[in-house]
Protein backbone atom coordinates (compact mmCIF):
# COMPACT_ATOMS: atom_id res chain seq x y z
CA UNK A 1 0.00 0.00 0.00
CA UNK A 2 2.86 2.36 0.80
CA UNK A 3 4.40 1.71 -2.60
CA UNK A 4 1.08 2.42 -4.32
CA UNK A 5 0.75 5.73 -2.45
CA UNK A 6 4.25 6.79 -3.50
CA UNK A 7 3.56 5.80 -7.08
CA UNK A 8 0.36 7.87 -7.14
CA UNK A 9 2.22 10.88 -5.76
CA UNK A 10 4.95 10.53 -8.41
CA UNK A 11 2.40 10.20 -11.21
CA UNK A 12 0.58 13.27 -9.92
CA UNK A 13 3.78 15.32 -9.74
CA UNK A 14 4.85 14.24 -13.21
CA UNK A 15 1.52 15.24 -14.70
CA UNK A 16 1.76 18.64 -13.01
CA UNK A 17 5.21 19.15 -14.51
CA UNK A 18 3.96 18.24 -17.98
CA UNK A 19 1.01 20.65 -17.97
CA UNK A 20 3.04 23.71 -19.07
CA UNK A 21 4.41 21.70 -21.99
CA UNK A 22 0.93 20.68 -23.07
CA UNK A 23 -0.32 24.25 -22.76
CA UNK A 24 2.66 25.47 -24.80
CA UNK A 25 1.89 22.95 -27.54
CA UNK A 26 -1.70 24.22 -27.65
CA UNK A 27 -0.46 27.82 -27.92
CA UNK A 28 1.89 26.89 -30.76
CA UNK A 29 -0.80 25.11 -32.76
CA UNK A 30 -3.28 27.94 -32.11
CA UNK A 31 -0.69 30.54 -33.19
CA UNK A 32 -0.04 28.57 -36.38
CA UNK A 33 -3.75 28.39 -37.20
CA UNK A 34 -4.15 32.12 -36.52
CA UNK A 35 -1.21 32.93 -38.80
CA UNK A 36 -2.66 30.78 -41.59
CA UNK A 37 -6.10 32.38 -41.35
CA UNK A 38 -4.53 35.84 -41.08
CA UNK A 39 -2.57 35.19 -44.31
CA UNK A 40 -5.79 34.25 -46.13
CA UNK A 41 -7.48 37.46 -44.99
CA UNK A 42 -4.56 39.81 -45.62
CA UNK A 43 -5.42 40.27 -49.28
CA UNK A 44 -2.83 42.98 -49.96
CA UNK A 45 -0.11 41.08 -48.01
CA UNK A 46 1.00 44.10 -46.00
CA UNK A 47 1.04 42.25 -42.64
CA UNK A 48 -1.89 44.31 -41.41
CA UNK A 49 -5.49 43.20 -41.21
CA UNK A 50 -8.20 45.80 -41.65
CA UNK A 51 -11.74 45.25 -40.44
CA UNK A 52 -12.87 44.74 -44.03
CA UNK A 53 -10.20 42.07 -44.62
CA UNK A 54 -11.23 40.26 -41.42
CA UNK A 55 -14.84 40.06 -42.59
CA UNK A 56 -15.57 36.56 -43.82
CA UNK A 57 -12.59 34.46 -42.76
CA UNK A 58 -12.17 35.75 -39.19
CA UNK A 59 -15.63 36.65 -37.88
CA UNK A 60 -14.57 36.92 -34.23
CA UNK A 61 -11.79 39.33 -35.16
CA UNK A 62 -14.29 41.30 -37.24
CA UNK A 63 -16.77 41.41 -34.35
CA UNK A 64 -14.18 42.51 -31.79
CA UNK A 65 -12.01 44.60 -34.07
CA UNK A 66 -12.22 47.85 -32.11
CA UNK A 67 -11.24 46.00 -28.90
CA UNK A 68 -8.17 44.44 -30.53
CA UNK A 69 -7.27 47.67 -32.32
CA UNK A 70 -7.16 49.60 -29.05
CA UNK A 71 -4.83 52.22 -30.55
CA UNK A 72 -7.36 52.94 -33.33
CA UNK A 73 -4.80 52.43 -36.09
CA UNK A 74 -7.36 50.88 -38.42
CA UNK A 75 -5.60 47.53 -38.54
CA UNK A 76 -4.44 44.67 -36.34
CA UNK A 77 -1.40 42.44 -36.65
CA UNK A 78 -1.08 38.70 -36.34
CA UNK A 79 0.96 39.22 -33.15
CA UNK A 80 -1.89 41.20 -31.56
CA UNK A 81 -4.39 38.47 -32.35
CA UNK A 82 -2.07 35.72 -31.11
CA UNK A 83 -1.35 37.58 -27.88
CA UNK A 84 -5.05 38.00 -27.23
CA UNK A 85 -5.75 34.34 -27.99
CA UNK A 86 -2.96 33.17 -25.68
CA UNK A 87 -4.19 35.12 -22.65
Amino acid sequence: MKLLSRLLVLVGLNSMLLMPLIAHADDVSRDKEIAQRFAKCDTNHDGKLTKEEANGFMPRIYSHFSYIDSANKGYVTVAQIQALANR
